[in-house]
């Protein structure tokens, strides 16, 4: 008998094959967590809740934009703000879903400013589009594969090196992806700053977590509500990585000075928090 099997159907056999089990189900997992966020984006109500940036001032930044190789081929982009004297210590800055804009970047100036002896990179997942309005983020957000994602971030670890400590910090879509990221980095990840992000669910992803993470939410968020952050905490609690979790009475985004509900008394005692964990850790 002659199966009619397509050359497509053949490859993607071949490299289940050649994949570890435990890779699949690894990838499987963080799948599952990532697109249940992604699929926020498809309700209007979470979009609409997304007011459209204010524009943001011109001005120079501290940085430059970079690219390196990603193993599926593909260049990654990101913005690099090296530090002031050679480091091993790298901040790896994940954008929220407009994307690598502006605000991002001015955000990752600040870091390397707060901290002149660690290395700053702000990836972009996204793959070079920026968003500054809701339906356009809205589908680039629904475009990030959770394979390409993965693969820009083992590039920036790549880019980093083998003797890096990193840290991961991120916001609304970049704050499920900080999390993501320091599970997959393992004994790398030193760190993790996730502000009103998706929380990993499955318990079996989350014990390959191998650092200690500052969890912030906002108490008037709607989908990433204080039951979310709730249940994370239990599920933390089972596991020895430590989870420092801090909620703020307001409303999901409020850390974005370019976001018409910016609260900047509530982002200012977050980042003192963010600054003590990070300075804790290194």
């Amino acid at each position: 008998m002659i199966l009619n099997i397509s050359p497509i159907t053949l490859i993607s056999a071949l490299l289940i094959w050649l994949i570890e089990p435990t890779e699949i189900n690894q990838l499987t997992m963080c799948h599952n967590t990532t697109q249940a966020f992604a699929q926020l984006s498809y309700d209007d109500a979470f979009a609409m809740a997304h007011l459209d940036p204010n524009p943001y001032p011109a001005q120079e930044f501290n940085g430059e934009m970079i690219t390196y190789p990603a193993s599926d081929g593909n260049a990654a982009n990101a913005y690099f703000v090296k530090a002031k004297q050679p480091s091993n210590d790298y901040l790896l800055v994940i954008h929220e879903w407009y994307g690598l804009n502006a605000y991002v970047k001015n955000e990752s100036d600040k870091f390397a400013k707060r901290f002149p002896d660690m290395n700053v990179i702000a990836l972009d997942l996204y793959d070079g589009k920026v968003a500054d309005n809701r339906e356009d983020a809205r589908k680039y957000m629904q475009a990030v594969s959770t394979e390409r994602a993965l693969t820009i971030i083992k590039g920036a670890a790549a880019f980093a090196g083998q003797e890096a400590d990193l840290y991961t910090i991120g916001w609304c879509f970049g704050g499920g992806w900080s999390l993501q990221a320091a599970i997959t980095l393992g004994t790398q990840a030193k760190g993790a700053v996730m502000f009103y992000g998706m929380p990993e669910t499955e318990t079996d992803r989350l014990e390959k977590l191998q650092c200690d993470v500052l969890a912030v939410f906002a108490e008037q968020d709607k989908w990433i509500t204080p039951e979310v952050a709730a249940r994370f905490e239990a599920s933390m609690a089972k596991l020895s990585p430590e989870l420092t979790l801090k909620s703020y009475d307001a409303g999901h985004g409020f850390a974005n000075p370019s976001n018409p509900v910016y609260d900047q008394e509530a982002a200012s005692k977050a980042y003192r928090h963010v600054f003590d964990f990070i300075s804790a850790r290194r």
